[in-house]
């Protein structure tokens, strides 16, 4: 039997709940709970379920345990062999290995390259990005061990945003102890020349590694405690400071909703309530902020809670309810700064058609994943969820399936 298993029955019958009322509790059906209980695996969302049924933290159900053989992942090694070359190199006698950079890299167009290569990121050119990212990460290490004076800071800085364009793309190609490595190397550095935003956007960025390793508890303490120490004051504080503050107590909002501490989550959610407040457009300016702040990033956000905290049709309900209303009706996006693209964006259009299909509208489930292939096709190929969605619609659907469901499936590569 596997430690969650474990740890489940362990929960449950410290609850004093039999199998069926842990079932009912979390509005889980009796035979899933039995899976979980004798090994099975489940999804992260499934568990959020049992954890609010056996009103724990999601945390304490995770644990140490032997991990799953990795299926043959030869392409992906071989593909990542540059950027990990350019990223981790080997250490010696007499510390790492020089990279061997040719020519002389011009280090006043390097800060110019590293922001255009995260432009490339946020158009989803990932194939662009992962091609031009090794150079990249050589030339900004070399400037930087041979930068002298007032020059030094500037070829840190740069250096740094370079570790966090790097450490981004791998965190969306799952390659996450990569990303580690980038992203807390770039935090280092920004943090030895007292760039204490550049600092703090990389922070916001390492939460985000850390949700997707399911680490809330460390997430929800990393985000408020920098949250705390970099606290504006709201009477005088810029865009700058308040994107990136709002953005970290975003953080701590997911890690608390998906770990079962909702009274954590609403303070968190108040707290970016306060910082979008003092915003009137959406700023998604990097460095300046991660993935953008502002009230519609706001909006969304609260709204991906909706099917965080449950997965039935009253909540799908609830999603396409504030789907459009306030900070999302059309006049009000068009004045805020619409986010037409972005990850955001894509996100909370996951949300919508997921709340389609639990509703059993497969074909506006399947209008909301074609419009994101069409605007975004590379970043939803990596979305688990558009996945889930899919193999949700060929699970459940009773009519023949249309040509669209049958493409959108073979391009994300779902087999049912």
């Amino acid at each position: 039997m596997s430690e969650l298993a474990k740890n489940v029955k362990r929960y449950r019958r410290k609850a004093g709940m039999s199998q069926e009322a842990l079932a009912e509790s979390s509005d889980l059906s009796v035979s899933t709970v039995r899976k979980i209980e004798q090994g099975g695996a489940a999804r992260t969302e499934t568990l959020h379920a049992v954890a609010r049924g056996l009103n724990v933290p999601t945390s304490v159900l995770f644990v140490a345990d032997s991990p799953a053989p990795v299926a043959d992942d030869a392409a992906s090694r071989q593909n990542l062999v540059p950027i990990r070359r350019a990223l981790m190199p080997p250490v010696g006698l007499d510390g790492p290995c020089p990279p061997a950079v040719d020519p002389e890299p011009n280090g006043p167009g390097l800060r110019r390259r590293v922001l255009d290569t995260h432009t490339l990121y946020r158009a989803d050119e990932f194939g662009s990005v992962a091609a031009g990212l090794p150079d990249l990460l050589r030339e900004t290490e070399s400037v930087r061990l041979t930068a002298d004076g007032a020059d030094r800071r500037a070829a840190t800085v740069t250096r740094a945003l370079a570790l966090l364009v790097a450490g981004k793309y791998l965190t969306q190609m799952r390659q996450y102890d990569m990303a580690y490595h980038a992203l807390a190397e770039g935090i280092r550095l920004a943090r030895d020349v007292d760039a204490r935003q550049v600092a703090g956007t990389g922070i916001v960025g390492l939460g985000w590694l850390l949700l997707r390793q399911d680490r809330f508890d460390e997430c929800y303490r990393l985000a408020v405690t920098t949250a705390e120490r970099m606290e504006p004051r709201l009477s005088d504080a810029d865009g700058a400071r308040l994107g990136l503050w709002g953005e970290l107590w975003m953080r701590a909002a997911a890690a608390a909703v998906r770990d079962n501490r909702p009274d954590d989550a609403r303070h968190a959610r108040r707290m970016v309530g306060r910082a979008a407040g003092g915003m009137d457009r959406e700023d998604r300016t990097f460095p300046t902020t991660w993935g953008g702040f502002g009230p519609v990033k706001a909006a969304v956000k609260s709204i991906e809670d909706c099917l965080v905290l449950g997965h039935g049709k009253a909540d799908a309900r609830e999603v396409l309810r504030r789907t459009g209303q306030g900070v999302l009706e059309p006049k009000a996006l068009a004045k805020l700064g619409h986010p037409a693209e972005g990850a955001d964006w894509f996100r909370h259009r996951l949300d919508v058609a997921r709340a389609h299909t639990l509703l059993g509208a497969h074909q506006e489930a399947m209008d909301e994943l074609t419009g994101i292939r069409v605007s975004g096709s590379e970043w939803i190929k990596h979305q688990p969820m558009a996945r889930r969605v899919t193999t949700d619609i060929l699970r459940s659907r009773k009519r023949t399936l249309t040509r669209e469901m049958r493409e959108m499936a073979n391009y994300l590569g779902v087999v049912e």
